[in-house]
């Protein structure tokens, strides 16, 4: 398989990892003023030697590379999410006018549904999630109960709805 030079181990175990971390140490430790105003290469070195102890152990290097591959995943979620909305709620945002009081709340219930129906299918995961909801011994006898206990539901939100009006 043809790798670039970003994606060798050196970078992608080491070199990576430490500047991650070297950047993150040390906008901390310039924010918090933790050794005093104006110690810029104070904070650098010590944020050097904390990003050559997390590059030396393991264990951490791959959490922090699972947290990061989450957070990337996450970001485009989130980004395809606020696409959507934006596409729907135009430039002016939404303007509903006479429209029904819960218009927004039904858009943005669809629109979550549908982000969370595109995850599932971009990481593979609906085939089996669907043959688990749908395919087994007691699927049918769960999904008939739990369409009657819906319609007795609406049905009770309904009358009372009506009653305290």
């Amino acid at each position: 398989m043809v790798e670039t030079i970003l994606q060798h181990w050196i970078f992608s175990s080491f070199v990576f990892p430490f500047l991650l971390i070297f950047f993150i140490a040390f906008g901390i430790l310039e924010k918090s003023k933790l050794f005093g105003d104006n110690r810029k290469q104070l904070n650098a070195l010590i944020a050097f030697v904390i990003g050559l102890i997390f590059v030396g152990a393991v264990f951490p290097k791959l959490v922090v590379g699972n947290l990061i591959l989450f957070l990337t995943v996450a970001i485009v979620v989130m980004f395809v999410g606020l696409l959507l909305w934006g596409f729907v709620a135009g430039e002016g945002g939404l303007k509903f006018g006479d429209a029904p009081k819960n218009l927004k709340y039904l858009i943005g219930i669809v629109i979550l549904i549908a982000v969370v129906i595109a995850t599932l299918w971009a990481t593979g995961v609906e085939g089996n999630l669907l043959d688990f909801l749908f395919r087994q011994k007691w699927s049918t006898e769960f999904w008939t109960n739990f369409a009657f206990v819906a319609v007795i539901v609406i049905a009770l939100a309904a009358v009372l709805k009506k009653q305290a009006a």
